[in-house]
């Protein structure tokens, strides 16, 4: 792995990460028009096109037949521990998700109550991996939500889904699994189609045609985020043990070649340390050719002087995992300030996160940490403001908000104060409202 002297140095492999494409951004936008405009007929079509799924109104949605059949082949020791993540994920995702406020204060009813979204989609990617876990991030924070349709796409290559996917579908409570991913996906869930249900709020990664989707179709429905390819950085020191540290830097380099693997280290025979064991541990990987891609392509090690710098330098990257393996971590977390999720000590490897602590994998990359936050039930609910005034908190505030409108020019407004002002009884005080 690459050795950078400093942060200047790596300034180029610090760019990456992006996620926009001129021609992509052109087929994508084709795409989303076609499913919007013909329906399944569209969706079938590019279904059959990059998947080599031939589907129809019957077959788009999974079975229950197809269920059990992936119950049969994923085996009790997987379902046991897809069951405690999913518990730890539930709970985790339920502590926020209930709270409002209205408060009564002289006869000035103010606050917010909580409303989930009807229908949520989840986009679980397909690819390279079968991704259970992401069924978990996206489906478990829209039920913690209370939302009432959660819907699945994912892709299906000759017409099947990946067991594993359907098993975490159908035990987090998805409503129905549609054999369906990319760009025409997000389209379908965006807009609707014969077979597949528009809905309110589409959540979950996937690759950069469905990132260019969900930019594309943002507006006609609500989204998490935009996110790009994976990416970790860790902050160590050379107080830890360099298996460990490269072996979190391969856990993210593994995914795709895209991947952005980064360490930040203020000692260089560390340094060295760790790019020997991530040669070490490279070889023996399933994955090899993915994750030395992107090593070689898109990470790296970067020296710098001391930890201020690193945390300095963490910020502007505002990675998307990041971890902080150094003997004083806990010091060090109050001065992180962009990251979508952090990882804390040398017993913390970023898969802890990605599969069974609790918080969501569902995370801001490409610097997008710096607006975007970590997938949560809030993603699923919507603040509704609540107001009640009685006679006499018209009467107090009114002559105020009559100025205010009217400064404005908007005398409709002021009108509609101050007609209530002026019935008969009320500037006297006569009548008086409940409180």
């Amino acid at each position: 792995m690459k050795i950078y002297k400093s942060a200047a140095e790596a300034a180029e492999i610090l760019k990456r990460g992006k996620f926009d494409d001129a021609e992509k951004a052109a087929a994508v936008r084709k795409i989303v028009a076609d499913v919007r405009e013909k329906g399944d007929e569209a969706l079938f079509s590019y279904c059959e096109k990059f998947d080599n799924s031939k589907l129809n109104a019957q077959t788009v949605c999974v079975s229950e037949a197809e269920f059990a059949a992936a119950y049969a082949q994923v085996g009790e020791e997987f379902l046991s521990s897809l069951r405690k993540a999913a518990k730890n994920v539930y709970e985790y995702h339920c502590r926020g998700a209930r709270s409002q406020d209205i408060r009564t204060e002289r006869g000035r009813t103010t606050g917010f109550v909580l409303r989930a979204v009807e229908r949520a989609g989840i986009y679980v990617p397909g690819g390279t991996a079968p991704l259970s876990s992401s069924v978990l991030m996206g489906v478990l924070p829209a039920k913690a939500a209370g939302v009432e349709h959660i819907y699945v796409c994912t892709p299906a290559k000759d017409g099947k889904v990946e067991p594993a996917i359907l098993v975490a579908a159908k035990e987090c409570g998805a409503e129905k699994v549609f054999k369906t991913g990319g760009a025409q996906a997000i389209a379908a869930l965006a807009y609707g189609t014969e077979s597949i249900p528009k809905v309110d709020v589409i959540a979950g990664p996937g690759n950069i045609y469905v990132t260019l989707a969900k930019k594309e179709v943002y507006g006609a429905v609500g989204l998490d985020m935009l996110a790009g390819p994976s990416e970790i950085l860790i902050l160590a020191d050379n107080k830890q043990n360099p298996a460990f540290v490269a072996a979190d830097v391969l856990s993210q380099a593994e995914h795709d070649k895209m991947a952005r693997a980064l360490l930040i280290v203020d000692d260089a025979a560390f340094a060295e340390k760790v790019s020997a064991e991530v040669t070490r541990q490279l070889a023996q990987l399933p994955r090899k050719e993915i994750a030395e891609y992107a090593c070689e392509n898109a990470g790296g090690i970067i020296l710098v002087k001391d930890m201020e710098e690193g945390v300095r330098l963490a910020n502007e990257i505002a990675p998307e995992h990041l971890e902080i393996a150094t003997e004083n971590c806990e010091e060090l977390l109050p001065r992180i300030r962009n990251a979508g999720a952090v990882f804390l000590g040398s017993w913390t490897p970023e898969p802890v996160g990605d599969y069974f602590a609790g918080p969501d994998h569902t995370l801001p990359t490409g610097g997008s940490a710096r607006f975007f936050e970590v997938l949560s039930e809030d993603v699923f609910l919507r603040k509704m403001s609540v107001i009640r005034y009685t006679r006499e908190a018209v009467m107090e505030d009114g002559a105020d908000i009559v100025r205010l409108a009217e400064s404005e020019h908007l005398n409709a407004h002021a009108n509609a104060v101050r007609v209530r002002m002026q019935e008969k009884g009320c500037a006297a005080g006569a009548r008086r409202e409940d409180k």
